[in-house]
């Protein structure tokens, strides 16, 4: 019997948080192995545990997988979360895409410089509301069911609702007009794996914060 799968990364959300939301999503264990110092990454890289020397990384099925989405993928294949045919499979890619493009919005406005936080704030709670919570709500009127893709729970709800979170975070007025959106992370959150995730004490990670960016930078060397 295969173990758990192994998360190599730092500990704090950054591109790990989608995969340890996905996993937990599928009822699936986990363990993480995290990087603490500049060192523990070195470790990885001359050990040639990392294709491109970065990280994420993810043990599972005897592989040693890097890059997000390809991470992701094979979760929600394995996992049956990745529809039943390439059309939904497509739609799914689709979705999945606009919702990694705003939150890498929202993940890198930790970086910004404090005199430009407030216009790139700003800048990003208009991409949410006029661009793209506006689009999600439409799919979800324009089939009327409660998943997006196929009537059935795909990477795509587990996705979105993840950067529901972080987007009421930001701004917990952001939702409001978007009562399709609200009712669907209230649905994917009462999901039992999901609810199970939720709760204070399991392996989701807190918002940023100094200290967490600080040891982010350290490790990666981005100071």
């Amino acid at each position: 019997m295969a173990g758990k799968p192994k998360l190599h990364y730092f500990n704090g959300r950054g591109r790990m948080e989608a995969i340890r939301w996905l996993l937990a999503a599928a009822g699936v264990e986990f363990e993480e192995i995290f990087i603490k110092t500049p060192g523990d990454l070195d470790k990885l890289r001359n050990e040639g545990s990392l294709m491109f020397q970065q990280v994420p990384m993810v043990e599972i099925d005897g592989m040693k997988l890097v890059q997000t989405r390809a991470i992701l993928n094979y979760i929600a294949t394995k996992y049956n979360l990745y529809g039943k045919d390439m059309k939904e499979r497509a739609l799914i890619d689709m979705y999945a895409e606009g919702v990694a493009d705003l939150g890498e919005m929202i993940m890198h406005l930790p970086l910004c410089p404090p005199d430009q936080k407030d216009a790139k704030t700003t800048q990003i709670k208009e991409s949410i509301t006029n661009r793209y919570l506006p689009a999600f709500e439409k799919v979800l009127k324009g089939h009327g069911q409660d998943y997006l893709v196929g009537n059935k729970l795909s990477k795509a709800d587990i996705h979105l609702v993840e950067l529901l979170y972080y987007v009421e975070e930001l701004d917990p007025t952001l939702l409001a007009n978007f009562p399709l959106l609200k009712a669907l992370k209230t649905r994917v959150s009462n999901l039992p794996a999901v609810k199970k995730f939720l709760q204070p004490g399991s392996q989701r990670k807190p918002p940023m914060d100094e200290k967490n960016l600080e040891e982010a930078k350290k490790i990666f060397r981005m100071q």
